[in-house]
């Protein structure tokens, strides 16, 4: 048995390179060049919006996304342009310099810290609007969730830095810069677990307002929340620091969302994470505090949902981006839909960016996670922006038509197929939606392509006629005598190269269809760890609990037949397993303990057998 094994795949090309199999230079692929065949018609998850307006020009427009970049527009959010392609893609901050507007600062890595979070490399600065950039540090903040420009000063830059996600330390807390990020100084720190949720900023540049959040992900389990957690506010630019406590909740807090009323900056909102998550209201600069509204909106999933905006002409007006957009026009006291007979078009859910025009603010720019909306009534209509093509595949297949169709699942967008060629172009009208939720692994059948398989988060398998779009659902069901499947939130869907029609789909027993998922046979054991310390999703999140399978741990996370011989199939699984069978399922064997230099318990990433030999397989670790 012969197991070649990295930790990524350059490493795995370099490895190969060393040994003599390949060697790869600038020259490798020839003239091949990447190509963009879409699609923007769901678009994708945005994370930061910031806009500048000049006298007698539309709003030039800056968008951050989760995994795409940035992109700019220079008519009012018609034409976009991507203006960061040759950085880091995941983007947690954009702000444009109040006092230049040449002057553009990325903070890298979105802070909606869900299991699937990318992290950052730290900040970025251009004095081109864009056409330039320049990294200028923190490389250890991995997640910003601001980052503020001082109004009449242009050097002095603050960033509100997670640090580490999955693990202690880190750059944390509140940087700030007084040479334009030549250096950074950490002003405010609490301690290696607790980091930057939210940062605030009055029209002045006199008074700082931080959310400090302890913060904490394992493969099986988030904490949000903690004794460290709190408000803190700053008065003479960052040197010192007192928290504010005075009407906030006692005890243990979460994440803090944190705004200040430009039209009256003594007027303060926040969101805090507590027992009974709420927005609280400050009219006198921080000092003390009066809970409002704790209405659903309010409340939902406060480690994802971190933005708070008050219109910048009206300190009673407040918006909420969560789950949707809610506003209230009585300072806080009661938060409403904003759709109602205006619904024009179906806004997509988990919103995590708005930006108003400081001077009309009937113009709203809201950032979801199917990507951006206009408004210029205030969010009575709203207008989907169609040509952002920033949508997050977790995997693409491809079928033998010709022009071969491409397949994929998207993070909350469902699984989608579209051509590789089209007339003229291809177009989002070229593009067919074919499956739910937060799609993953979606193939169409090698016996009979007009037959998909489809599945999203927890193991939610379906199989889909695209012709006449006639769904069942076919995920493999426990036997009387089997303990609950676990499902992981990317569950593993398989096709097999040598029997087609086979299928093989994992949980913690990986289980094989011959018959296009009418019926399973689970053909092993248990091959995780089965450890009852990495089981305690039911738990997850800490002060708000948020169990929606995204942490279901110790199971099958790839599968991997080999194409020359069925009998041989590989497994590997979240919890450091790599299991091997040779003749069918009959026998399985962990040969991870063959892998040299790979930490016990490392996250098995992808598991490939050989197309060349039976008994080789290539594997990745995370």
């Amino acid at each position: 048995m012969r197991i070649r094994t990295t930790n990524s795949l350059a490493a795995l090309a370099l490895a190969s390179a060393a040994h003599g199999a390949i060697e790869l230079n600038s020259s490798t692929f020839g003239g091949l060049s990447a190509r963009s065949i879409g699609p923007a018609v769901m678009s994708g998850r945005i994370s930061s919006i910031d806009g500048v307006v000049r006298e007698g020009k539309p709003v030039t427009l800056y968008v951050g996304t989760a995994s795409g970049g940035v992109w700019k527009s220079e008519d009012g959010g018609i034409v976009y342009k991507p203006i960061f392609d040759d950085h880091m893609q995941s983007i947690g901050a954009v702000r444009v310099d109040p006092s230049n507007p040449d002057i553009v600062w990325v903070g890298t890595g979105e802070s909606a810290v869900r299991n699937t979070v990318s992290p950052g490399d730290g900040v970025y600065r251009s004095s081109d609007g864009g056409e330039k950039w320049t990294f200028v540090g923190l490389p250890e903040s991995d997640h910003i969730a601001e980052l503020l420009v001082h109004p009449d000063d242009g050097n002095t830059v603050y960033v509100c830095a997670l640090g580490h996600l999955w693990a202690a330390g880190g750059e944390r807390g509140v940087f700030r810069s007084t040479n334009a990020g030549q250096t950074w100084e950490n002003v405010l720190h609490i301690d290696e677990a607790t980091s930057c949720s939210d940062l605030a900023m009055t029209p002045d540049g006199s008074v700082l307002y931080a959310g400090m959040w302890q913060v904490r992900r394992y493969p099986d389990f988030f904490e949000s929340g903690g004794e460290t957690s709190g408000l803190y506010r700053s008065t003479d630019g960052g040197d010192s620091w007192e928290e504010l406590t005075e009407g906030l909740p006692e005890g243990e807090k979460g994440r803090i969302a944190v705004t200040v009323a430009a039209s009256d900056p003594s007027w303060v909102y926040a969101t805090v994470e507590s027992e009974n998550t709420a927005l609280y209201r400050s009219e006198d600069g921080g000092d003390t505090w009066i809970e409002k509204d704790d209405s659903g909106n309010v409340q939902m999933r406060p480690f994802y949902f971190g933005e708070l905006v008050v219109d910048p002409t009206d300190p009673m007006r407040v918006y909420k981006p969560a789950f949707s957009l809610t506003v209230s026009t009585d300072g806080g006291d009661t938060f409403s839909g904003m759709f109602g007979a205006g619904f024009t078009v179906s806004i997509h859910p988990d919103h995590h960016a708005l930006w108003i025009h400081p001077e009309n603010p009937q113009q709203l720019f809201l950032g979801t996670d199917g990507g951006v909306y206009v408004s210029e009534d205030k969010g009575f209509h709203w207008r989907h922006v169609a040509n952002l093509p920033v949508s997050q595949f977790y995997h693409v297949s491809v079928d033998s038509r010709w022009p071969y169709n491409v397949y994929g699942g998207l993070q909350d967008n469902g699984s989608w197929m579209g051509p590789s060629q089209a007339a003229g172009g291809i177009q989002n009208k070229d593009w067919q939606n074919i499956g739910f939720g937060d799609g993953f692994w979606a193939f169409p059948d090698p016996t009979d392509d007009q037959v998909l398989y489809t599945e999203y988060q927890g193991g939610q398998l379906k199989r889909v006629d695209r012709e006449t779009l006639e769904i069942k659902r076919i995920q493999p069901a426990p036997a009387d005598e089997q303990e609950k499947l676990r499902f992981n939130w990317n569950t593993p869907l398989h096709m097999s190269p040598s029997k087609p029609g086979t299928i093989y789909y994992g949980a913690q027993y990986l289980f094989r269809s011959d018959d296009r998922g009418e019926s399973w046979e689970a053909i092993s054991p248990d091959l995780t760890t089965d450890d009852p310390q990495g089981q305690r999703q039911a738990q997850s999140g800490g002060i708000s609990i948020d169990n929606t399978t995204a942490e279901n741990y110790t199971t099958i996370y790839s599968i991997s037949e080999s194409p020359l011989d069925h009998r041989t199939i590989w497994v590997g699984t979240d919890d450091g397993n790599v299991q091997l069978t040779t003749n069918g399922g009959r026998r399985w064997e962990n040969v991870v303990g063959n892998i040299d230099g790979v930490p016990e318990g490392t996250w098995v990433s992808r598991v490939e057998a050989s197309p060349h030999d039976e008994g080789t397989a290539f594997v990745t670790f995370d």
